[in-house]
């Protein structure tokens, strides 16, 4: 995307990403983005939903380019705002993001750099990767099945209680300590799931886990890096189970989810697949991009290319 002058572009901005940093932010931003983009159109969310029904109907109006400004879970929002249930709306469109939320995980991934001004200047330069996205089947918790789609990671298990407390919660001392302190309480209260994981053809049996993460994007919980092989645009889900260990081994493991060493964790496995399907007797929540959207049972499977979305051409170190 060279002309932007030439491009219908439309911001949807959360100001309440962010413990409300976004509300704050927005005026810089705004003048910022102007100066690179020229003019655009902005939508301000005023509740959940409001990110993907303001996409889609921008889409549906011509918007060449959207972007999103929040966190991981506004761009989730954003994410399906471009899909229905079939795949892309407007296959022509492109996803911009500009970082400013409690979690940012996908960013470490994309890569789109965390710095306001950075991640415009990544949208004025218009390097445009076709990545993969993940489509979920799942039930609400009055039963009504859904399907939604993630960007970056879905899991079942801890992450679905953590995501719970850390959005019932205040998050005003930033993504790490709001995740890092949801994660050991939710560890004290939580006990271990008995779920039937099914992975394509090659694996179908029952595990005890703590967690289960299917992912597109490496990083999720405001930094746990879950997935160290997961790629983007590969085509493939990587599933990172966290299975039967004691809350002695899970105490004394959880820096190896932080520095990349989780694959060295007994009774933590890896797999990938294009199509993972789970279920439970218990009760099982979900964390779909920093959201809680519902409970097990899930079929999840790949959508390959699914989206065109600007991104740095080289990667960059945001950590």
């Amino acid at each position: 995307m060279t002309d932007l002058a030439s491009k219908k572009i439309v911001f949807v901005v959360n100001p309440r990403a962010g413990n409300c940093a976004t509300e704050k932010e927005w005026p810089r931003i705004q003048v910022e983005a102007r100066n690179r983009l020229g003019s655009f159109t902005t939508h301000l969310t005023t509740k959940p939903g409001d990110a993907t029904r303001i996409t889609r109907m921008c889409l549906g109006e011509g918007a060449d380019l959207v972007v999103c400004v929040g966190g991981d879970g506004t761009l989730n929002e954003v994410v399906n705002g471009f899909m229905d249930e079939k795949g892309p709306i407007k296959t022509d469109a492109v996803l911009g993001f500009v970082p400013n939320g409690t979690g940012c995980d996908f960013v470490k991934t994309a890569p789109i750099p965390i710095m306001i001004e950075q991640s415009l200047d990544t949208i004025q330069e218009g390097y445009i990767k076709s990545i993969d996205l993940g489509r979920l089947q799942y039930h609400d918790r009055e039963g009504r099945l859904h399907i939604r789609y993630f960007h970056n990671i879905a899991s079942f298990g801890l992450g679905g209680e953590v995501v719970d407390r850390v959005n019932r919660n205040s998050k005003v001392f930033g993504p790490f300590i709001s995740f890092i302190w949801s994660t050991l309480v939710s560890i004290f209260l939580y006990g271990k799931k008995k779920v039937r994981l099914k992975v394509d053809d090659m694996y179908d049996r029952e595990v005890i886990v703590w967690n289960i993460a299917v992912a597109n994007g490496q990083y999720h919980g405001g930094g746990m890096w879950v997935a160290p092989d997961a790629v983007i645009d590969d085509g493939l889900l990587q599933i990172t189970v966290i299975g039967d260990l004691s809350l002695a081994e899970v105490f004394w493991n959880l820096p190896k989810l932080y520095n990349g060493k989780i694959k060295e964790v007994k009774n933590v496995f890896m797999l990938s697949g294009r199509m993972v399907e789970a279920h439970s007797e218990q009760y099982v929540q979900l964390d779909v991009d920093g959201e809680q959207p519902g409970l097990l049972p899930i079929v999840i499977d790949v959508m390959p290319a699914a989206l065109r979305m600007i991104t740095k051409k080289h990667g960059i170190t945001n950590l």
